[in-house]
């Protein structure tokens, strides 16, 4: 695998993430906590796996500037803006999320875990989008 096949490998992850943390959220909604934690704890891994990816990637490859112009160019921006922002709470969030749901202490759990799903779903989400808009789409 080369560096320039990290993008690619990056939106996956993120793609996995979100599609993960979607089957944990019904799982839980069904009272399937045990396939509910399994769906969380790899969201979680598939999360770091992706970090790990995109610092090396962007240790070796550095920055791809967007190319589109006018609204298109805005909309990236915004998208980005936000992503990156929320994108620093994610870790934080689904490790104490995930602290308090393997402790037992389903309230506090459950308090944050409100604020963690919407959150790190955008994060994953908006991951494969910016990198449609980079990587894949016409201009």
């Amino acid at each position: 695998m080369s560096v320039a096949d990290f993008p690619a490998v990056n939106a996956s992850l993120n793609g996995l993430s979100a599609l993960l943390l979607v089957t944990g959220f019904v799982f839980i909604r069904q009272g399937k906590v045990s396939a509910h934690r399994a769906c969380m704890v790899a969201a979680l891994v598939s999360s770091m796996l992706f970090l790990g990816c995109y610092l090396y990637y962007h240790a070796h490859a550095g920055s791809k500037p967007f190319q589109g112009q006018g609204t298109l160019r805005l909309v990236y921006f915004t998208v980005l803006l936000t992503h990156t922002l929320l994108a620093v709470a994610v870790p934080v969030l689904a490790i104490v999320t995930l602290n308090r749901g393997l402790a037992g202490s389903y309230e506090r759990h459950r308090a944050i875990a409100r604020w963690t799903l919407p959150i790190w779903l955008y994060v994953s989400v908006t991951g494969v989008v910016i990198y449609w808009m980079l990587y894949r789409m016409p201009l």
